[in-house]
């Protein structure tokens, strides 16, 4: 680097709690990095260092182009939630417009092979949701706060809980998609399976639903809790999105950050 040039920065985009276990992974090499995270409490997982700026919010897609810009980023490691499809779909596009290099990492999938009696796959909320599978049921939706109002028609013909963050947001989305203050639980993952089969014998689960989140997400407790207990649970798969570069080795995102932050 040229005296004077202001140093690339390495975009981590976070929100997982693999993203901060890379922040701590990286954080000895002391290279540049913008963090981003959508909450204000996320931003204690990750090490408070001089090298670090942490972001919250969300990022406008229309304007990545301006973040890049004015973040000088050099290198994109993706490290969001499995289901973010939005993110990732437009870092992607902002990394390829800057010819930028981008590595997705992302939490290694379970398979749903070993509790098939007990799981449903369905590929999407539209595929559970023109089915018949809520009916007349007691659900818990444990899927994250955005796809809730998508529920609100069923919130007549079925029996519906939520459990969110205990963010003012995730309170508010279930409140406004007709889930009652008494069917909202906010808790902040991970939960033991002691209190997973508490909270659903409590409140008379007949069906659970979850996203494919892997174990970082609490998808392996929920499927022995459902074998266990003898209730259904519906996995929504995960996206299917081809990313240019993917890893779930901690070693090779070292690797990157090395040789496109510190070596730039």
């Amino acid at each position: 680097m040229a005296t004077g040039e202001v140093p690339k920065r390495l975009w981590l985009i976070g929100g997982t709690s693999e993203s901060a276990q890379i922040a701590e992974a990286i954080a000895p090499l002391k290279l540049p990095c913008t963090i981003t995270v959508t909450t204000a409490a996320a931003t204690a997982l990750y090490p408070q260092i001089e090298f670090f700026q942490i972001i919250v919010g969300q990022i406008d897609p229309y304007n990545l182009d301006t973040f890049f810009q004015q973040q000088q980023i050099g290198a994109v490691l993706d490290a969001s939630h499995p289901h973010a499809v939005a993110v990732s779909q437009g870092a992607m596009a902002s990394a390829a417009r800057w010819e930028i290099p981008y590595l997705r990492y992302e939490r290694p999938s379970l398979s749903l092979e070993t509790q098939a009696g007990n799981v449903i796959a369905l590929e999407s909320f539209d595929a559970l949701l023109a089915g018949n599978y809520l009916h007349q049921q007691r659900v818990l939706l444990t899927v994250g706060c955005k796809p809730l109002p998508q529920f609100q028609s069923w919130q007549d013909h079925s029996t519906l809980f939520a459990r969110t963050l205990p963010t003012a947001n995730s309170i508010e989305v279930a409140l406004s998609a007709g889930f009652t203050s008494d069917r909202i639980i906010a808790l902040r993952p991970p939960i033991s399976a002691e209190l997973e089969k508490a909270l659903w014998h409590h409140w008379q689960i007949s069906l659970v639903v979850t996203k494919a989140s892997g174990k970082a997400g609490g998808e392996e407790v929920k499927q022995a809790a459902a074998a266990e207990l003898g209730i259904p649970l519906i996995v929504i798969t995960r996206p299917s999105i081809t990313y240019p570069q993917q890893t779930s080795d901690l070693s090779e995102v070292l690797a990157f950050c090395r040789q496109h932050i510190l070596l730039s």
